[in-house]
C-alpha cells in the first residue's frame, strides 16, 4: 500500500515520463508535490524502490524506470528474465529509455511518420542548424502528438544527465512557447540553435545544460526564441 505522497510522486513521474520522456529534477518534484525539501523526494523515491514501483539506473544521474504503473501495473522489465534461464532474444521492453524514449511503442514496418531531419543541434556549445530537406527519419505515430514535429542529430553530452547522448535523434514538436524546466530547441540571437532545460527568472532567460561540466548561460527576453519542445530521443545501438 502506497502513501498519499508516494502515489502522487509516481503518478506525476509517470505522466512526466510519457508525456517528455525525460525524467523531472528532483527540484520539479518537489515543488510539484509542495515539499520544503528534496530530502522528502529522497524518502519517498526510496521508498517507492523498496516496494518495486521503480528502480534507479545506474550510471546515470537522475534516471529512474517506472516498473509498476500508479494502478499496480507492472511493466515489463529488461531484467525479469535470467539469462541462465531463458535464451537470448532481442525484446521491447516497455518503460523509460534511459530517461529518454522507451515510452513509445516500436511501429509495425510501414507504420513509421516520416518527419525532416533538420541537420544537428548542439548539446554542448550552440551551432548553427542546418536544414536539410533531403533527409527524412522514420518515428513511431504513438510517439507523435498533436501539433507539427521535426527531427534533428544530438552533438555534444550536456544533456547526458537527462538521457540525451551524442548521435541521438531528438524529436520535436514546434511550438514558439515552453512551461520553466521544459527541455526546448532553443534560437540563440538569431543565429544559434541549441538543444537546452529552459529556465524563466523575471526577465532574464537561462539555458540550463544537464551535466555538470557546463554551466547554465543566461540571457535577455529578446535574445532567445523556442523553436519546439523535446518529446521523444531515438537511438541506434
Amino acid at each position: 500500500m502506497l502513501t498519499r505522497k508516494q502515489h502522487e510522486l509516481l503518478s506525476f513521474l509517470s505522466a512526466r515520463l510519457k508525456e517528455t520522456g525525460v525524467c523531472p529534477s528532483f527540484d520539479e518534484m518537489k515543488d510539484a508535490l509542495s515539499l520544503k525539501s528534496k530530502s522528502g523526494i529522497h524518502r519517498l523515491i526510496s521508498g517507492l524502490e523498496e516496494r518495486g514501483f521503480i528502480r534507479r539506473l545506474p550510471h546515470r544521474a537522475r534516471a529512474l524506470e517506472i516498473l509498476r504503473e500508479p494502478e499496480g501495473k507492472t511493466r515489463p522489465s529488461p531484467q525479469a528474465v535470467a539469462p541462465s534461464t531463458r535464451p537470448f532474444a532481442p525484446r521491447v521492453i516497455e518503460g523509460s529509455f534511459t530517461t529518454a524514449l522507451k515510452g513509445a511503442p516500436v511501429a509495425r514496418p510501414g507504420d513509421a511518420v516520416e518527419l525532416p531531419l533538420y541537420g544537428k543541434i548542439a548539446a554542448g556549445t550552440p551551432i548553427e542548424a542546418l536544414r536539410d530537406h533531403s533527409a527524412y527519419v522514420g518515428v513511431p505515430p504513438d510517439m507523435l502528438g498533436r501539433g507539427e514535429h521535426y527531427a534533428l542529430e544530438v552533438e555534444g553530452d550536456s544533456m547526458i544527465d537527462a538521457g540525451i547522448l551524442d548521435g541521438d535523434i531528438a524529436v520535436i514538436r514546434q511550438a514558439d512557447t515552453a512551461e520553466n524546466g521544459t527541455i526546448v530547441v532553443a534560437l540563440v540571437e538569431d543565429s544559434e540553435v541549441t538543444l537546452k532545460r529552459l529556465r524563466r527568472k523575471g526577465h532574464s532567460i537561462a539555458l540550463e545544460p544537464a551535466n555538470a561540466k557546463y554551466e547554465t548561460r543566461i540571457f535577455g527576453p529578446d535574445q532567445v526564441k523556442v523553436q519546439g519542445r523535446l518529446v521523444g530521443i531515438m537511438r541506434k545501438y
